[in-house]
């Protein structure tokens, strides 16, 4: 066959894909037996869902505990109760995406887009975490476009160091091109069985334009796939100093 950039490229994705395959098949195998507690942190509703809910379905397939960790309940005012929170269209669709992913919902109590980064704050988050005892912690690129994945991601990594960097620590990317850029994936979860379920999950958030937002995070998954051998894909970026070994 003559040497071509189409051929050389080729066969640059066939070796890549197959490296990531072993890869993938060693992590898997090095899972503990024990099951495992994983944090997907997001800046609202929907959020842990797009980026991660292919892997989430993984995890929680295997009986792994995974908790779905919100900055906000997506309403731009605080509600006055919890009665009100528990009313509030968007709590009920991050709860019914949690059971078609089998994850549990939790909120740290902020309002959508008026994040506050300060000191009670990051004790506050770190309290959370610590509360929850992770194996496994995911949160948003900390260059996302929106302040509340910034915020989030700042407090959760600052967690991760004051509590003794005890955990696994992943970012995670969302509707690349309109929040997560200039992201580099050091690590892939095959999603290809799952993605049905995250679809039904993302899908679950009715409220968000999902005919709009699934297209484009289906377009992420596909190109992942294409990276690391799969036909889809959730892409990671693995914090140098995390424990490896984790991902499903």
């Amino acid at each position: 066959m003559p040497v071509s950039r189409r051929n050389l490229l080729h066969s640059a994705a066939r070796a890549t894909g197959a490296a990531l395959l072993a890869d993938g098949a060693a992590g898997a195998q090095s899972l503990p037996d024990r099951k495992l507690k994983v944090i997907v942190t997001g800046g609202h509703p929907g959020d842990p869902e797009y980026g991660c809910g292919g892997t989430v379905a993984r995890y929680t397939d295997l009986g792994h505990q995974v908790t779905l960790l919100y900055l906000n309940r997506g309403e731009k005012s605080c509600p006055e109760s919890e009665a009100d929170a528990a009313r509030n269209v968007r709590v009920g669709e991050a709860r019914h995406a949690c059971e078609i992913l089998k994850a549990r919902a939790i909120f740290a109590g902020q309002c959508d887009g008026h994040a506050v980064v300060d000191a009670a704050h990051y004790q506050q988050f770190k309290e959370l975490i610590e509360a929850e005892r992770p194996d496994v912690l995911f949160t948003h690129w900390p260059i996302d476009g929106h302040r509340d994945h910034r915020a989030i991601a700042m407090m959760a990594y600052d967690a991760w160091l004051a509590l003794g960097k005890r955990f696994a620590f992943y970012y995670y990317e969302v509707s690349d091109g309109e929040d997560t850029l200039m992201f580099p994936p050091t690590d892939f979860v095959d999603i290809t069985a799952t993605e049905p379920r995250k679809r039904q999950a993302c899908y679950a958030h009715a409220s968000q334009a999902p005919d709009k937002f699934y297209a484009l995070q289906s377009q992420v998954s596909r190109f992942r796939g294409v990276e690391s051998g799969y036909a889809q894909a959730e892409a990671y970026v693995r914090h140098a100093q995390s424990r490896q070994g984790l991902l499903p």
